[in-house]
């Protein structure tokens, strides 16, 4: 009798004996899940949640294109849908696959995304009250309404305590939390009044999986305190009351209804409720490892440690390192923040970033040329067949303000040198020639304050999905770019925390070098500099060095007479 060959969309596991978590990986669009071996990092089960409120997943209002809000209820379907249908993919591609494998599960967020709740944790946005009140819903790490916060904050913390801003890199954000909970007080005071306490989404899914509705009780990772609202043992937690009371008396109330302790990825958030348990069909009790923002974990995911930098490419980039806890731990100009803990235990997180990327091209492609995104593959086809400086063109890459480094949400994107016979391809190639160099100020401040980077690896899917700009990166910074060998860090870094918080006799692991050097890869690809282009792009960097330093308002007066014909020269050169 002939032997009855496996289904083909079933595996056998070669050691049912290993272990599962999941990564729940909160973007801007939509939430994934995804199942992981914890013994090999590899990804077994998946699934996506596409947020069905407003467009794409994000509430606008037509009247401020600064603003940017999300529904909570979007976050709570989300996180059941995609982990019960990661887990049936699991189990009819492995077999004997159980859920009672699954050890642990870790959760990552965009930040900072504070959702204004109620005693009972539960979000106001949820309530019949507040539902048409844009207010009432989660803040997105892009709504940039606070920027008049962001600026006061600054002017008063270089006043009154310098030390608040220090590691922020001299500059409070539009993005960050305490801009968005003040422009909240002055805009909308009825839902400040109403908002018993606010919540970063990081913290808030962790918590409600754990079943905690007292929202003092939710166990606040330090990434998103740290990084976002001022938090730091070296201050005693939080501001100080008397500082945010000299922005307005609420603010200090409000602080103790916060948290008064932040904890880093190797701290359980909490353990998995009975009434989750039954939801998602996994065992009650498992660890839950703390929230963290989307880059921080994937930095994780994509193998950070201390001379590593992780490239987070997406709609927006996100730039992360560590360093040891010995570095000094002073300012470096306009890096979003050094906090310790943040990425790693016992490390300081330094982060830096782009607020727009991705969200560039996808503006010229469909705003400007009023496609439907499928030119993006046409372009980049065109782009990749003109040299460095053939064009002409040098933009500056502000189109959603600039987050690193001179974190100013107020400025806006440029493009210089086109002419009548400027095509489309040349325009998206100056694109991606400017979101390269934005790359190469972050890289050269970051090596400019002593923080070592020897490697760096590249992850989302514009990473792994484009070589043209992959290649252009290469050549502008003079860097290798290598690529991670998961397509699915962030929610890759949420397993690993798990794993880790789940400890080795559990089928996890004690340390965070040990879970990285087994579930962490690198694809085989990587793109090294062409030493003839990087001189052209040497050139056009000084370029947009005058441009960015002048329009950015941290050089003195700039003669930009010599820019256009500077341009031409090199598009002359090019040309023969």
């Amino acid at each position: 009798m002939a032997r009855e060959k496996n289904p083909p969309e079933v595996e056998r596991y070669g050691n049912m004996a290993e272990f599962f978590t999941i990564g729940v990986d909160y973007g801007t669009n939509s939430v994934r899940s995804i199942v992981v071996s914890t013994a090999t990092g590899k990804e077994v089960g998946s699934f996506v949640f596409n947020y069905p409120s407003g467009h794409q997943g994000i509430l606008l209002d037509k009247n401020n294109h600064h603003c940017a809000r999300q529904n909570p209820a979007d976050y709570v379907k989300g996180v059941e849908v995609t982990i019960t249908a990661a887990l049936k993919e699991t189990a009819k591609k492995l077999k004997g696959f159980s859920p009672e494998k699954v050890i642990g599960i870790g959760v990552d967020t965009t930040g900072s995304t504070p959702i204004p709740v109620d005693r009972n944790n539960v979000p106001l946005a949820l309530q019949a009250k507040w539902k048409k009140n844009l207010a009432a819903y989660a803040w997105l790490w892009k709504d940039h309404t606070s920027a008049v916060e962001a600026a006061k904050i600054t002017a008063a913390a270089k006043a009154r305590a310098p030390e608040y801003i220090e590691r922020y890199g001299g500059v409070y954000s539009s993005e960050w939390f305490w801009a968005k909970v003040w422009h909240c007080l002055n805009t909308a005071p009825d839902v400040f009044e109403a908002a018993w306490s606010w919540v970063e989404l990081a913290d808030f899914i962790p918590a409600v999986l754990a079943g905690i509705k007292n929202p003092v009780e939710i166990k606040r990772g330090v990434c998103a305190a740290g990084h976002k609202a001022i938090f730091s043992e070296d201050w005693g937690g939080l501001p100080s009351k008397k500082f945010l009371a000299s922005l307005n008396p609420k603010l200090a109330d409000l602080r103790e209804r916060l948290f008064a302790a932040a904890y880093d990825a190797g701290t359980p958030a909490g353990t998995l409720c009975p009434d989750w348990a039954a939801k998602l069909g996994l065992r009650a009790g498992i660890p839950i490892a703390i929230g963290a923002f989307d880059a921080h974990y994937g930095a994780i995911g994509a193998g950070v440690a201390e001379g590593t930098l992780v490239k987070i490419i997406g709609t927006s980039t996100c730039d992360c390192t560590v360093v040891s806890r010995d570095h000094k731990k002073g300012e470096i100009p306009g890096i979003c923040g050094t906090v310790l803990g943040s990425i790693l235990p016992g490390y300081y997180g330094v982060e830096a970033g782009q607020s727009a990327v991705g969200d560039i091209f996808k503006w010229f492609v469909e705003v400007v040329c009023g496609n439907d995104g499928s030119l993006h593959e046409t372009f980049t086809r065109q782009a990749q067949k003109l040299t460095p400086g053939q064009s002409g063109l040098i933009a500056l890459d502000w189109n959603n303000g600039n987050r690193t480094i001179l974190v100013d949400p107020r400025l806006t994107g440029l493009l210089i040198g086109q002419t009548l016979y400027t095509t489309p391809a040349e325009i998206y190639r100056a694109l991606i020639e400017a979101t390269a160099f934005g790359a190469r100020a972050i890289i050269e401040r970051v090596k400019e304050y002593g923080v070592p980077i020897s490697r760096i690896v590249c992850c989302g899917g514009i990473a792994e999905k484009n070589p043209l700009l992959m290649q252009i990166y290469a050549d502008v910074t003079g860097c290798t770019m290598l690529i991670s060998g998961s397509s699915q860090t962030c929610a890759l870094g949420s397993s690993i925390a798990a794993a880790v918080v789940a400890g080795k006799k559990n089928g996890g692991y004690d340390t965070f070098a040990q879970a990285q050097k087994k579930m962490t890869s690198l694809k085989p690809i990587k793109y090294v500099p062409n030493p003839k282009a990087k001189k052209v792009y040497d050139e056009l960097y000084a370029v947009y060095r005058l441009l960015h330093d002048g329009f950015g308002g941290i050089a003195g007066p700039v003669d930009l007479a010599q820019v256009m014909k500077k341009l031409i020269a090199i598009k002359e050169r090019a040309a023969a």
